[in-house]
């Protein structure tokens, strides 16, 4: 232990960068501190909302396409299953006299 800072540790993240101190003796958490955000540039988060609004189109296009795709599917079957239908040829009603 530190006899300068009595016996107290300073820890800081790897992560975030957040910095804890903690009591040597007790274990406890004396004070925290989060780490300062990094100031980003105008240029910087310009290009990162180009990326997002790119992205959502990306998504877009790729959801309508699979919907056209489904409904295209969709009819397909329905006139297939129309066609059965026309093929068989309806009784003709008896005369019953």
């Amino acid at each position: 232990m530190d006899a300068e800072h009595g016996g107290v540790f300073e820890v800081e993240c790897p992560c975030c960068r957040a910095r804890i101190w903690v009591d040597g003796g007790t274990g406890g958490v004396v004070k925290s501190e989060k780490a300062a955000k990094k100031k980003e540039s105008l240029d910087e988060l310009l290009l990162k909302e180009k990326r997002k609004t790119d992205g959502f189109a990306t998504k877009f296009e790729a959801t309508a396409d699979l919907e056209k795709k489904k409904r295209e599917l969709a009819k397909e079957k329905f006139a297939k299953a129309f066609g059965r239908l026309g093929d068989d040829e309806p009784e003709k009603p008896r005369n019953e006299d």
